[in-house]
């Protein structure tokens, strides 16, 4: 167990012991820390077997449970304010636990009329114990999330549910508020439009919803405000003003939903927090550079690598473009002056122009919407308005696209993703998919994993993963199939890899006069609405990606008969993860349910990321060995890429640890 349990209850929160602000230091580990940590958290999966089993819990809860008067009456008040005293007091000891979890349960029962599972006993009673635990899709974590933040506001520490979406943040905090309400304590949630006082108000609440990049720009904004201090003794004696001091109270309890999306896929994203600054001549720059570069020629001139989304020139090609820039493209020209007469500095600024011509697409890698290019994320579907491509990648796409060009930013503070959960005090989470990366999740956050069984044993069914050698004869299959399954009455979910493909599919639906829905990141503001009407008999809805992902799909009425859910997964997703993701859409808590995937030989992720000769070898295979050439054909381009993308993550944080350091040689942090 964690070494910070059975210790008094004022090490997790602000106090005389943590100071105001409280958070984890920075530790650079050595590589004999690093196995002494590995060692110890094999240890702790060791202990979980006993410590957080299933059978463990329930006893531990349900003997809790017996002593516990009615819901409701004077003496269940009398018995909870009794419990949060020796919470406060004593900590987030293994028996205060399970009397917190039995009246937490007690609470929803009486409030919301929900009685937590046994299962979901077990997965809070491991992150309380400072586990990543996977939960099934449908095994209701949001319930799950109120056992562990309750148990932590009980005892008075500071608690931050995290999820991905702020949809989700928002309608999670207002449908459990009755239960924090009867356990006494207070529950808000932190969107987007809140001004700094607004904040300041929803993190002084016992628990507080919000996402992963609300709570880490309020970070980095604080840091500001606490002049970039790294002193835990500095940070200890400060007094902070409550109307112009920092929002948060520090970083001393997270439960982190989705913990796969938000701490390994959104890891790649440095946070920078940053202010605009205007350059008209920037304007000019950029069109000149999409102007020069319309002008060489992929392969001869410059050569793209899609899977790394990158462009490079070619010793043909930085001879062309200096031959553009000398004459400027016309006879007698005096040619282009200024920055377009060094050599490195013209190379590197057309070679993002080519980028944002050949390698960035519309409504696959980005969104047009009013007169703004908002990024889409390639592992949830959704747009991130906020968020920008750095080096004036940006700025090329909004000149190419048309649109108004934004100004260049400059950093006022940073942070990776990985650096700022490490410095929670306590760190758990939950996924439905985290085994893949249960490595990741040990040798980057020091946590273990914990898989949860689920509440009623799965009923889905996994159909033949079906090959097409073209991606025309791959969508023309797809409708077809819809057609047939749709004729039966059995609801229909799609899942796409992009806005593009979505709007594509929907046009050949509407060729074959099938209604249906369309969820994508232009429809992101009725995501809730469209995917929770998704199993009714004879819906047709087709989605990007994991979009609606934290919203139950309910069977309508006679759909269970019918066989229940049916997902088709049109193309392989970049990680095997979202892939199950989609899949577990359907066939929740025991309901029926089937699935199958669709791949092309051309589909953007076999054509980038499959070496040639094993494409064509799966291209032999396809008839003789279909299931051989689908796993060669979705399983290895996946786990290539993922591959990269971990690297990525590593290089990240070392370029974090980089820059950390470099700043504060300067005398400055972050």
């Amino acid at each position: 167990m964690p070494e910070w349990l059975g210790q008094s209850g004022d090490n997790l929160r602000p106090g005389v012991r943590l100071g105001a602000y409280p958070q984890r230091a920075d530790i650079d580990s050595g590589i004999a820390d690093r196995i002494t940590d590995s060692v110890g958290i094999k240890w702790q999966q060791l202990m979980a077997r006993r410590h957080c089993s299933l059978a463990y819990v329930r006893d531990q809860v349900n003997n809790a449970a017996k002593v516990l008067p009615k819901a409701g009456s004077r003496e269940f008040d009398s018995h909870l304010q009794q419990l949060k005293a020796n919470m406060a007091r004593d900590g987030l000891q293994g028996h205060l636990v399970a009397q917190a979890f039995a009246v937490v349960r007690a609470c929803a029962e009486y409030t919301l009329g929900k009685r937590h599972y046994d299962v979901q006993l077990m997965a809070a009673w491991a992150m309380v114990h400072g586990y990543m635990v996977e939960m099934g899709t449908g095994e209701g974590k949001s319930l799950t999330a109120t056992l562990a933040a309750a148990c932590a506001g009980m005892a008075k520490i500071p608690t931050h549910v995290i999820t991905t979406n702020e949809y989700l943040a928002s309608r999670d905090a207002a449908d459990m508020t009755s239960l924090y309400q009867a356990l006494g304590l207070g529950c808000s949630a932190v969107t987007e439009d809140m001004s700094a006082p607004q904040r300041r108000s929803a993190y002084s609440a016992d628990v507080t919803y919000c996402t992963n990049k609300q709570v880490a720009f309020d970070y980095l904004r604080d840091r500001l405000v606490t002049r970039n201090e790294n002193s835990q003794l500095a940070l200890r004696l400060q007094q902070f003003d409550p109307d112009t001091g920092p929002v948060l109270r520090g970083l001393c309890f997270a439960i982190v939903d989705e913990a796969d999306s938000v701490l390994i896929d959104e890891a790649c994203t440095p946070l920078l927090l940053s202010r605009e600054i205007k350059d008209p001549d920037r304007e000019q720059m950029y069109a000149q550079a999409l102007t020069l570069a319309r002008q060489l020629h992929k392969d001869r001139d410059f050569s793209v690598k899609q899977a790394h989304m990158t462009v490079t020139l070619t010793p043909a090609g930085k001879t062309r473009l200096a031959s553009l820039c000398d004459s400027d493209g016309q006879a007698g020209a005096s040619g282009l002056q200024g920055i377009w007469r060094g050599k490195q500095r013209r190379e590197w600024l057309v070679q993002q122009a080519l980028a944002a011509l050949t390698v960035f697409r519309a409504d696959e890698h980005y969104l047009i919407r009013d007169d703004r290019i908002e990024i889409i994320d390639p592992n949830t579907g959704r747009t991130m308005p906020d968020r920008s491509w750095q080096q004036g990648l940006h700025q090329m796409v909004e000149a190419k696209e048309g649109c108004t060009i934004t100004g260049q930013r400059e950093t006022l503070a940073r942070i990776s993703y990985q650096r700022f959960f490490l410095r929670y005090l306590h760190l758990s989470g939950m996924s439905g998919t985290l085994c893949e990366v249960a490595g990741e999740l040990q040798s980057v956050y020091g946590k273990p994993l914990l898989v949860v069984p689920p509440n009623k044993p799965r009923q889905a069914r996994g159909l033949a993963c079906h090959v097409c050698s073209t991606s025309e004869a791959k969508w023309q299959a797809i409708v077809e199939r819809v057609c047939e399954v749709h004729a039966s009455g059995q609801p229909v979910l799609l899942g796409t890899a992009s806005v593009a493909n979505s709007e594509r599919l929907s046009e050949m639906l509407d060729a074959q006069r099938i209604p249906h829905m369309v969820l994508s990141a232009r429809q992101d503001a009725q995501e809730a609405q469209v995917v929770a009407g998704a199993g009714l008999r004879n819906a047709v809805t087709v989605a990007t990606n994991m979009a609606g992902r934290g919203t139950d799909i309910k069977l309508g009425k006679g759909v269970a008969r019918l066989g229940g859910l049916h997902v088709i997964a049109c193309e392989p997703n970049q990680s095997g993860r979202v892939d199950r993701q989609l899949f577990g859409r359907c066939g929740r808590q025991g309901e029926p349910g089937s699935f199958e995937m669709y791949v092309a030989l051309d589909d953007a992720l076999v054509s980038d990321h499959l070496p040639h000769s094993l494409h064509t070898l799966g291209l032999k295979i396809r008839s003789s060995a279909p299931s051989l050439a689908a796993s060669l054909l979705t399983k290895w381009p996946q786990r290539a890429l993922q591959y990269r993308l971990k690297a990525q993550r590593r290089q990240v944080l070392h370029q974090d640890k980089q820059m950390d350091d470099l700043l504060a040689f300067s005398g400055r942090s972050e």
